[in-house]
């Protein structure tokens, strides 16, 4: 029985007791769970730490104990008042005498449901008494982050904030570390036409000029080769002087290259002067970076991996049956050397809730609460089971105000709905599932490689949706070349019908160095290469995902089309017959589906039992590619005789998950990239 405030104990309770009374219940009350300090009031430090087990990444408390890390974000007490603009919001206020009296009631609910942390944009520990991990804001409280980063003044910026910011949570062994930012991205193409836009004085300007001219040799024509420079100029020395416009991208050069180089350089300079403020301000706090914001850039992973102790992201999840693609936490895992993950924010909503949210964009969501319930506890226990996950994060503790928030996301995160009662089916699953994530975590093993082998199963391609794929099964092995790693999963299945391709893969076009009346080329788009020799032939098809011409409306970048072709020579010709459904997030999300018949193979009659086929993808402005070969995919699909042979299995046969999200339609884009559309709700719900 969860405490009423009747329950809570008088207001000259010693506080310092009742948070070690309550540290201590943690563990009492949740038996089974990750392991917590019985008291951490006697904690001999505040020091935690990271270890490796058999292979299996964990935090470790001051006292000693492993920790598996189940958070629960905004645990802020909500809104400032019941309405904001005008919009229902949750506000701690409506439903209890005091902020101490909502403290214990939260703390005792995400107890009972099995949270053993406060994540990001929470209270203090001296209020919540669960371990934390604030969100500090460095680099923006600081002014690194669009403005001169490289400006000598900014290192002790830097330190002034981090002292600042660290001094009400120092010496706490509720603190286990520090999450510098929120999300700051590293959107490759911003970065660089932002600085080279600025006037001649920006420092971060004058470093970025030096490196063009050194990677072109200090020659303009070479740098003309892959860039088109803005009128007027025509030297290096010129582009330092001009203010108001970038160079753009010139298709089928390798400008992109020099691009994510400075992508690279910028963020070690951030995670570098991060990780000396934060390290001076506070030697005994664990440094997890700015919480990647569902999407990663590897030049900036590679920057990060020297200077964070564990790598925090945040995550879409990838299908409504709980599905977690591979190649996200591969690749972060390769990039950085092995460093462990924590999944500092996922969710899931569903468009029956009270609250009223309209689900407006691209995020995880599903139809009812029992499919967000079962789709929520199945990805936990998938983070649960990966080696090198720390700890997962559920964002957030209320729903978004009714009408959504501010910059105009409204989505049903909630635990609980702005009326402050829980989603019991949701609580109910998760705190089953949390409560096992521990045993989960110590017999993770990696998972196995993909089968040289296509599974049938029925799947539909026009359904927005990858609830239908037999994903382990369907997933195909892909090799990038170093110092690359892949950037997405690729699935084949095939029925009666014929062949199927799916794609959950992330990759980001620079629409700040595309001309304003500039299409992308099609061989400068995203595009995944499939080879398929059925027994009659050799065939080649390409899945081209094509972004709109940049216009002033920030909305159309998020309209991207599919476009399926057969590949005779290098024209693009139609596929009679075939289905292709583009459902992705756009950037930086790329997911979609391809359904190619029998008969464009050659074959008329029965299926065969086995085929040859590659493989390949390759990202927008041809910046890296990936392949089942580990050939660069114009190579490889020259050469039919060496496409590998895979067979094809039998009938197999999913439980298809009831949670199957649709797509929403045009796109707005938000905070996070995040984007949106209006659904609509139910009233009864649990």
């Amino acid at each position: 029985m969860l405490p009423t405030p009747n329950d809570i104990g008088p207001s000259g309770t010693n506080r310092f007791v009742h948070l070690a009374f309550l540290a201590a219940a943690l563990v009492l009350a949740s038996p089974g769970r990750a392991p917590a300090c019985r008291d951490f009031a006697q904690a001999p430090g505040a020091r935690w730490r990271l270890v490796s087990r058999h292979g299996v990444d964990w935090l470790v408390t001051p006292c000693g104990d492993l920790f598996f890390s189940v958070g629960l974000n905004t645990l802020d007490g909500g809104a400032p008042a019941p309405e904001v603009g005008g919009r229902t919001a949750y506000y701690w206020g409506s439903f209890y005498p005091s902020l101490d009296a909502w403290s214990a009631t939260t703390r005792a609910r995400a107890t009972a449901w099995g949270f053993n942390t406060a994540g990001a944009t929470s209270l203090s520990p001296d209020v919540l008494a669960l371990p934390a991990i604030p969100d500090l804001e460095l680099g923006r409280s600081a002014r690194f982050h669009w403005v001169d980063p490289f400006d000598p003044a900014t290192d002790e910026r830097m330190r002034v904030a981090a002292r600042r910011l660290v001094a009400p949570y120092e010496h706490s062994p509720f603190r286990i570390g520090y999450f510098s930012d929120n999300e700051v991205g590293w959107w490759n193409g911003a970065l660089f036409a932002f600085y080279l836009e600025k006037a001649e004085m920006n420092h971060t300007k004058q470093r970025l000029v030096a490196l063009l001219r050194e990677a072109y040799g200090d020659d303009w024509e070479r740098f003309a080769a892959d860039f088109i420079p803005p009128p007027g100029v025509a030297s290096f020395a010129d582009l330092l002087r001009h203010e108001g416009a970038a160079p753009h991208l010139r298709p089928g050069g390798s400008g992109i290259q020099v691009v994510r180089r400075w992508t690279g350089i910028v963020a070690e300079r951030y995670y570098h002067l991060a990780h000396d403020a934060l390290r001076a301000a506070d030697p005994d706090a664990l440094l997890f970076g700015d919480r990647l914001p569902i999407y990663y850039d590897p030049a900036a992973v590679r920057a990060m991996a020297p200077w964070v102790d564990a790598i925090a992201t945040n995550y879409n999840v990838d299908s409504p049956d709980g599905w977690i693609a591979r190649y996200y936490f591969d690749g972060l895992r390769a990039l950085s050397g092995g460093k462990p993950i924590l999944v500092s924010e996922w969710f899931f909503a569903a468009n029956e809730n009270r609250t009223g949210n309209r689900n407006n964009g691209h995020l995880m969501t599903v139809a009812t609460q029992a499919e967000r319930a079962r789709g929520a506890a199945a990805a936990a226990a998938r983070f649960g089971r990966e080696p090198e996950i720390i700890g997962a994060h559920w964002f957030q503790y209320y729903d978004h105000p009714r009408g959504g928030r501010d910059d105009g996301e409204d989505y049903n995160f909630g635990l609980v709905d702005v009326d402050d009662r829980p989603y019991g089916r949701l609580v109910s699953a998760l705190g089953e599932v949390n409560a096992r994530l521990a045993a989960l975590h110590r017999d993770a093993r990696p998972a196995p490689p993909p089968r040289a082998e296509l599974p049938e199963a029925a799947i539909d391609p026009r359904d927005r949706s990858l609830a239908d794929w037999p994903k382990e099964r369907a997933l195909v092995a892909l090799e990038a070349p170093a110092p690359e790693v892949v950037f997405g999963d690729l699935y084949v299945a095939w029925d009666r019908e014929g062949l199927s391709l799916a794609t959950i893969a992330m990759d980001y076009y620079a629409p700040e160095l595309l001309a304003a009346d500039q299409d992308l080329p099609l061989a400068e788009c995203f595009h995944v290469d499939w080879g398929i020799d059925a027994g009659h032939g050799p065939r080649r098809f390409a899945l081209y995902v094509v972004p709109p011409r940049v216009v002033p409306s920030p909305a159309a970048r998020y309209e991207m089309r599919p476009v399926l072709c057969r590949m005779d020579g290098d024209r693009c010709t139609p596929v009679p017959a075939a289905v292709v459904t583009y459902f992705g997030a756009d950037q930086p999300r790329i997911t979609a589906e391809v359904r190619i018949p029998w008969k464009a193979l050659g074959v008329e009659g029965s299926p065969p039992r086995a085929l040859r086929m590659e493989l390949a993808a390759t990202a927008f402005h041809r910046a890296r590619w990936m392949s089942t070969s580990g050939q660069p995919p114009a190579a490889t699909l020259a050469r039919p005789a060496g496409w590998r042979r895979v067979t094809l299995q039998p009938r197999f046969a999913p439980k298809r998950s009831q949670c199957v999200t649709r797509s929403t339609g045009r796109r707005r884009p938000t905070r996070n990239g995040r984007t949106g559309r209006p659904i609509g709700t139910r009233a009864t719900i649990s």
